[in-house]
């Protein structure tokens, strides 16, 4: 029992400690044709993201950046051109999939600099509400709104272990189902050639009789 509750206590303050990454920052190269730069998330159904991405430079300096967001089972979330300051998108995802946030920095002229700076933030479920309008909305104490706020994202992470553990028992049904085939197959396959063999032998000494040889 102790070491269940410690195990539960590291995943779960993992999981804290991943939520809580909140920025990520790179530069971004303009280049002419297709050049896009995904960062991946996964994320349940049912769940609202909000993605700001706040990119700096001008309009008209050579370079233009698109965003779109879409995920892995052909869904689109939304799609920004000439993205130039912040950008936010909400949206509600449709299905447990992983959704890509690609960036891409076309060169329409000759930049001096011929990069852009993006700084990405993802906020995912709990992390993706307004808090303080819940909080002014509901009339709630700072201690309530904040409570709260840690019940749902216990909750979003009991979820995602649920579903975790349906795709474990999932992977190992599908283990198991290989194996029963790869086992039936190998049996099926000796039994097939023994067959072979038998008939060899009979043909082979049925030949051999016929010529008189044996």
């Amino acid at each position: 029992m102790a070491f269940s509750r410690t195990w539960l206590q590291y995943v779960c303050g993992l999981l804290f400690f991943i939520s809580s990454i909140s920025a990520l920052k790179f530069d971004l190269e303009a280049k002419h044709g297709k050049n896009e730069r995904c960062i991946r998330n996964f994320v349940a159904k049912d769940t609202l993201v909000v993605v700001t991405a706040t990119i700096d430079g001008r309009k008209g300096d050579g370079m233009a950046v698109n965003i779109n967001i879409k995920d892995a089972v052909g869904n689109e979330y939304g799609r920004a051109k000439d993205v130039v300051g912040e950008s936010r998108q909400v949206f509600t995802s449709h299905a447990d999939a992983a959704f890509d946030v690609c960036f891409e920095n076309l060169l329409t002229g000759r930049p001096g600099n011929p990069y852009r700076h993006v700084e990405l933030d993802i906020d995912i479920g709990a992390d993706a509400k307004d808090w303080s309008a819940i909080q002014a909305t509901e009339k709630l104490k700072p201690i309530e709104a904040e409570l709260r706020r840690i019940e749902e994202t216990i909750s979003e992470i009991v979820t995602e272990m649920d579903y975790l553990r349906s795709r474990e028992q999932k992977l190992r049904d599908t283990n198991e189902s290989t194996n029963t085939r790869v086992k039936w197959f190998g049996i099926g396959t000796t039994m097939l050639l023994i067959a072979l063999w038998g008939w060899q032998i009979m043909y082979l000494r049925a030949y051999f009789r016929s010529k008189h040889l044996i």
